[in-house]
């Protein structure tokens, strides 16, 4: 990954904003040695912020579903049930 220093990118953003896009490859922005930013493509951005995204929208779900869990019903009574109601209905396990 390249690497430009903040007054590098403020006196050259066209030709920095030019290489990020020709190569898709990530660009470190450091100061005072220590990198604080790093610039990536529209894609790349969207492709990691949409998983990130993903993953909390499935852990906030999770935790919903077992929020509304009955205290009193394991899980096992769900699948019982379902078997039970199954085999009225004459289906197939």
């Amino acid at each position: 990954m390249e690497t430009v220093n903040a007054l590098t990118l403020r006196n050259r953003l066209g030709e920095v904003l030019e290489r990020l896009a020709r190569t898709g490859e990530p660009i470190a922005v450091s100061k005072g040695r220590i990198v604080q930013a790093v610039l990536v493509t529209p894609a790349d951005f969207e492709k990691r912020f949409l998983e990130y995204q993903s993953r909390e929208k499935k852990r906030a779900l999770l935790a919903r579903v077992r929020s509304l869990r009955h205290p009193g019903v394991s899980p096992e009574a769900g699948v019982d049930a379902l078997r039970e109601i199954r085999g009225e209905l004459g289906e197939a396990p």
